[in-house]
Formats: structure tokens, sequence, C-alpha cells
């Protein structure tokens, strides 16, 4: 992976010339995206993004923090603990300048869980780290490992239904060979493409479906415009 998100993170906190990032998946056409966006305020972020800052308590864990937005207003303004992990070095490194006091390049399943957390965080659809459906069974397992006893995960997704055609009757015409929120996901920037990745969008009923065969308790907190949610999983 060339890290292109990560580099369009640093680019932007060193005031390195940033451009816009281009993002295509295998359902969607080529879309332009502000990196700007990644440094979003409290009071510039989705309502689901601010009821799962809200809600979270205790020693929290951010996972896929991007540019630290959201570790960020839990540390400077909530005073929580937080530790912020990310797979790319550039937005980890973004994060370091920007004052997050524990960043650190992580992958999700190769954390220790000797340390446990109250809170863990997955947000700007959570579940796209998981890739696929199969794999979403490990990675449940892992954050749940990582749970101190009444903690919670927030997590977010969205129903793609949507971006499907509907007959007559209303029935969605939906791919037969696998889930429909599976997709491939590719960045563009400053004319460099990265490799193309698996991202997973997961409908309400089937996280609550895999969070459930996990051990977790699943729970709809809130809806957001656009067939969004925001969920909490416990144990």
């Amino acid at each position: 992976m060339k890290d292109l998100f990560g580099k369009a993170i640093l680019d932007y906190q060193t005031d390195n010339t940033p451009e816009d990032l281009i993002t295509e998946t295998s359902i969607s056409e080529a879309d332009e995206m502000s990196v700007a966006y990644l440094f979003r305020t409290y009071n510039e972020m989705p309502k689901l993004e601010q009821k799962a800052l809200q809600l979270a308590k205790g020693k929290v864990l951010d996972v896929g923090c991007g540019a630290g937005s959201h570790a960020l207003e839990l540390q400077n303004e909530r005073k929580l603990e937080v530790t912020a992990i990310d797979i790319s070095e550039n937005a980890v490194k973004a994060c370091q300048l920007r004052g997050i006091n524990n960043v650190k390049v992580e992958n999700i399943l190769d954390l220790d869980t000797e340390t446990k957390y109250d809170t863990i965080l997955l947000l700007m659809n959570g579940t796209g780290i998981f890739g696929t459906l199969n794999e979403t069974a490990k990675y449940l397992q892992k954050l749940k490992s990582l749970l101190n006893e009444g903690g919670q995960i927030l997590i977010d997704s969205s129903d793609l239904i949507y971006m499907f055609d509907q007959d007559e009757d209303g029935a969605y015409s939906i791919p037969a060979d696998g889930y429909y929120g599976e997709l491939t996901f590719n960045v563009q920037y400053k004319g460099e493409t990265d490799d193309t990745f698996p991202w997973l969008y997961l409908d309400y009923n089937t996280l609550q479906n895999a969070a459930i065969a996990n051990g977790l308790q699943c729970e709809l907190i809130t809806e957001g415009e656009h067939f969004d949610y925001l969920a909490k999983l416990s144990i």
C-alpha cells in the first residue's frame, strides 16, 4: 500500500500543498473528497459521530483514527484517556503533530489484549476495516477480547441497499455472488493510485446477527439521514 490517504492527511497537517482525494468503489463512480473534512471539529461532525463521542467513557481506544479528530475531542475536551491506532504511518505522524498523546501505528488484530478498554470507537464506517463478511467474526472476537467488563464498542456503518435498483415489486437487484455491502475501494491522490482494498458496509441486521453469533449484545443507538446508523456492542 502506498498509504495515499495518510499522505493526504500529513500534507494537510504540514501545509504541504494538499489536494482533494479521489475515491472510487466497485459500485460507485470516482468522487472527490476534501482532506479538510478529516480535520473537522466536533461541531462539524455528523450527528452519529457526535453521539458516539458523547457516549464515550473511561479508557478509550480509537481504531482507524485517521487524522485523529475524534481522539483529539475526547482527549482535550472530555479529558478522557485515549489510545489512537491506525495502520497508516503518515496519519499517525499527523496525529502526533496535532497533539494526540498516545497514538501508534498498529493493526487492531495485532493489538496486545493485556490492556483493556471501556470504550472502543470505530467511526466513519467502522465496519469497513473488517473487509468482508467472512472476516467479520475474527474482528468482533478481537474487539471483544479488548473490552473491560461493562465496556462498549461504538461502531457506525450504512445499509447500501439504496445503491441498487428496485423492480416494480420493490425488490432490489443485488448481486447473487456475495453480500451486497462488500466493496472494493480505491484511492487516488496527486496523480498516484493506491492498491485496491476490500471495504465492508454492514446493514444493521447483519451486524446484529454477527454480534450475537460472537457473544456480543447489539443495540441500535441512532440512525442518520441516509441509511447510516450508530450501534453499541457489549458483552
